[in-house]
């Protein structure tokens, strides 16, 4: 359905306000952006800021607007089976050679 198109609809329904899921539509879509400061302050010396930015959209409208972080981040993301291949390989290697040591040590 095209942008012209859905605004027709919600305009059309007289009296109608739009619901959740109009809006919802429309913020996923569009995307929304929240931006605030919180400080705290004690006798004129700041003690503590905190700067908020919230982002609201699709996946695709993150995407067209060049955030993925999600893709690469490793505890929203699963390692590739090859990946886990190699790095078990490794690891196992290591211990091989820790243990080896460890023996050689005790002689």
């Amino acid at each position: 359905m095209m942008e012209s198109d859905r605004m027709m609809e919600w305009h059309g329904r007289q009296g109608a306000s739009p619901n959740l899921a109009d809006i919802l539509e429309r913020v996923l879509d569009k995307g929304l952006i929240i931006a605030g400061d919180i400080k705290i302050n004690l006798l004129d010396i700041e003690l503590l800021t905190i700067k908020l930015r919230l982002l609201v959209a699709s996946v695709d409208k993150a995407k067209a607007m060049g955030i993925d972080w999600w893709e690469h981040d490793p505890a929203l993301s699963q390692p590739r089976p090859r990946q886990l291949a190699a790095e078990n390989a490794r690891l196992r290697k290591k211990i091989r050679a820790l243990e080896t040591a460890t023996l050689e040590a005790r002689r």
